[in-house]
């Protein structure tokens, strides 16, 4: 299995992909919130998991902010999932006493 973590902002977005194994395949890289950024995201996920049922993507509920890439992803056929923050920040509290909020950690994904 594939994942994806997306850490969204308004106007670039935060992304990592590993797999089931721990393997990190692309660490912590930002794309544009616009077309060329999606498409960007897409052919690095396509280069590491042509089989699209091998893969999850997650993404955190930012209102507005999530909704291109959110309908790009769902157009692509990816299969995506919409998470709460306040249940991301819940878990990387959990895992750290220091204080590791950035946007680079929060788009690793929740394993």
């Amino acid at each position: 299995m594939i994942y994806v973590g997306i850490d969204v902002a308004k106007d670039k977005h935060d992304c990592f992909i590993i797999n089931s194994e721990g393997v990190v395949l692309f660490k912590a890289f930002t794309i544009s919130n616009n077309r060329e950024g999606f498409d960007g995201l897409f052919q690095k996920i396509r280069s590491v998991c042509p089989d699209m049922s091998k893969l999850k993507v997650g993404l955190e509920a930012t209102g507005h902010c999530s909704y291109n890439i959110l309908g790009y992803l769902l157009d692509k056929g990816l299969p995506t999932f919409v998470i709460n923050p306040l249940h991301t920040n819940l878990y990387r509290k959990s895992l750290s006493l220091r204080k590791t909020k950035t946007d680079k950690v929060d788009a690793e994904p929740l394993l």
